[in-house]
């Protein structure tokens, strides 16, 4: 891990790519409800706080594995989200 700025960055990175995700399919399928969609969003959004909570804990006492272990939640989450979105 270089640095928690990266780290911070990959996150932002990763679930927006998931928001944008949903929202062109949103955008090339109009006919279908949007209420499963919209959810995936709220919960990317509530992966993206919770990890950033996680990021900025100050009283860890391992800090390189306390990131990697934010970076295979993102990873797992994203993979989740992801399979939600190839779902719709």
């Amino acid at each position: 891990m270089a640095s928690v700025r990266e780290l911070k960055r990959d996150i932002n990175y990763v679930l927006g790519d998931i928001i944008e995700a949903v929202y062109i399919w949103q955008l090339t399928h109009p006919e279908k409800e949007t209420e499963d969609s919209e959810k995936i969003i709220d919960e990317a959004i509530a992966v993206f706080d919770a990890l950033i909570v996680k990021v900025n804990q100050r009283d860890v006492e391992n800090k390189q594995q306390h990131f990697k272990g934010i970076n295979q939640e993102l990873e797992a989450e994203g993979r989740k989200l992801i399979d939600k979105i190839n779902a719709l």
